[in-house]
């Protein structure tokens, strides 16, 4: 077999299509655990599994005890599931080739390896890809992430502007467990077919719609120094949400992107949204920054960036200076 992808592997699942051996791997555990959990719910009935279905943990098993556990045969079912989570803790798994070689057909092996992905040069890898599933669950890149969550909520049937998937990421950061624990709360009281609208943000997961660091580069773009100002204040005076480390990375993404657009020759919406790494709904804000900042004061602002992300973790800052007082000097320089 060739290497599945998620949607694949979901797909055959829901058409009953079998294989004597999945390998789950890699550094991003949600599409490990979506498929585990699919597996674990769909493939026996509820009476099927409570006499064929096994879920043992890498780090509490060995293989021969796996081995001997899936060499059983299944009762009363056509099919036995045996889950090894956390497979990467199991000692010795290269012993494991001996039972790959000859797999029991009645038996789904499932190796659920989070963190890593298992070397390829091994021979247990290139048998289970022979005759079973490997899959690689891949960390997404942080300018992916608005894009999956716009993904994500149309497959619940919910409908979300670039803008606030856009807050939503600026806000979850990465781990997808995380954030899909979060939008299921911001559904939880919706209809299907619902447009999540700012407000809703607000009141479920307590991102204010006008203070937050997507709001702060669109002001920043606009040279709106009133909204600039108000957006710090808000910042300065709820540390614990908006550090001063978090908002510096951003805006100084946000800075490089606004000066890389100023050399793209085709300056079209998708030609932009496709350099940049960006939603094509957003490409808006990096056309508006060029119209109020120089190329040279955006290679400036670069620099008050980086002088400023020194300062917060206490290198240069001679006069001992706050962060709030860092943040103020920062935001001061980037609009004058």
């Amino acid at each position: 077999m060739a290497e599945l992808t998620y949607n694949q592997i979901i797909n055959d699942l829901q058409n009953k299509i079998y294989y004597p051996i999945y390998l789950l791997s890699g550094e991003e555990p949600y599409y490990i655990d979506s498929i585990t959990h699919f597996m674990e719910e769909n493939i026996l009935d509820e009476m099927e599994r409570e006499f064929n279905q096994t879920i043992v943990y890498g780090l509490d098993t060995d293989v021969n005890q796996l081995s001997a556990l899936a060499k059983s045969y299944p009762m009363s079912a056509n099919y036995q599931v045996l889950i090894v989570k956390e497979a990467q803790m199991l000692k010795n798994i290269s012993n494991l080739e001996q039972y790959v070689e000859n797999p029991l057909k009645s038996t789904i092996l499932v190796l659920a390896y989070k963190g890593k992905e298992m070397d390829k040069r091994l021979k247990l890898y290139k048998l289970i890809k022979k005759i079973g599933v490997t899959f690689v669950s891949k960390k997404l890149y942080d300018n992916k992430i608005p894009e999956w969550i716009q993904q994500y909520m149309a497959t619940q049937s919910y409908k979300i502007q670039a803008k606030e998937c856009a807050i939503l990421a600026e806000y979850l950061g990465t781990d997808l467990s995380k954030i899909t624990n979060e939008l299921k709360k911001l559904t939880i009281n919706l209809k299907k077919g619902s447009q999540i609208s700012p407000q809703i943000i607000e009141e479920n997961i307590g991102i204010s719609k006008d203070f937050n660091t997507f709001s702060l580069t669109d002001a920043l773009a606009e040279k709106n120094i009133v909204k600039a100002n108000q957006i710090i204040n808000y910042f300065i005076g709820n540390e614990k949400n908006h550090s001063i480390h978090g908002v510096i990375p951003i805006l100084h993404t946000f800075f490089y992107k606004s000066l890389v657009y100023f050399q793209l020759k085709d300056k079209s919406k998708y030609a932009v949204a496709s350099k940049l790494g960006i939603s094509p709904g957003l490409t808006y804000r990096y056309e508006q920054c060029s119209r109020n900042y120089a190329p040279m004061k955006l290679a400036a602002i670069i620099g008050y960036l980086k002088d400023a992300d020194l300062k917060a973790k206490g290198v240069g800052a001679t006069n001992n200076l706050s962060n709030a007082e860092i943040l103020k000097d920062l935001i001061f320089k980037v609009l004058h």
